[in-house]
């Protein structure tokens, strides 16, 4: 090799050495001037890791003693602490409880209660269970109006029944010709009406 590509060489080094440190002094400005975000931002990450973690741990030992209170109140549905246990650890758990209990004893008072019941289809079920307990006329159809009720038909041939009763076939008739012929209890309005009393 001759002295000038030597020359060249030790320049091209020099080249890439000056770079190499002047991106090491950006790098370390950039450093200093956002150290306390950077910082910031690790801590603030952490800490919500940690809280998710918190949270989601918490959150399954919740529902690990609402599912044990529940079990306790199968095997003492009497146990009033276990009860007030479920109600707080799992509302909604409570309420199902609460209306499974109420159909078997046919609890008309804890039906009603369970009418404004946060928990999935409770407040619904609850209308109607406490409507047919009751053979209330007037709940029934006010039941069978509601939008998304889901024993709307049913609840038609139980007030189209009561009407009947009644002696009042046209009006039976009436509800019963409200049944929709795909609802699977069109059969069953079907023959209230060719054979139920005219």
């Amino acid at each position: 090799m001759s002295l000038k590509e030597n020359i060249e060489m030790v320049k091209e080094e020099l080249t890439s050495e000056e770079k190499f440190f002047e991106k090491a002094v950006v790098t370390e400005k950039f450093i200093k001037k956002y150290k306390k975000l950077m910082i910031g931002s690790v801590v603030a990450i952490t800490l919500f890791v940690a809280g998710d973690i918190a949270y989601t741990l918490n959150k399954e030992h919740t529902l690990q003693a609402a599912n044990e209170a529940l079990l306790q109140l199968k095997a003492n549905p009497q146990d009033e602490a276990t009860l007030a246990t479920l109600k707080t650890l799992s509302p909604v758990l409570y309420d199902v409880w609460v209306y499974s209990q109420a159909v078997v004893a046919k609890n008309v008072k804890e039906l009603e209660k369970l009418q404004t019941s946060k928990a999935l289809l409770i407040g619904d079920l609850s209308t109607y269970e406490a409507a047919q307990n009751l053979q209330d006329l007037n709940k029934l159809e006010n039941y069978s109006e509601e939008q998304n009720a889901i024993y709307r038909d049913l609840a038609q041939v139980q007030a189209a029944i009561i009407l009947m009763q009644e002696k009042k076939i046209d009006e039976a008739h009436s509800k019963l010709s409200m049944i929709s012929v795909n609802s699977p209890l069109a059969q069953v309005s079907r023959a209230l009406m060719h054979y139920g009393v005219k």
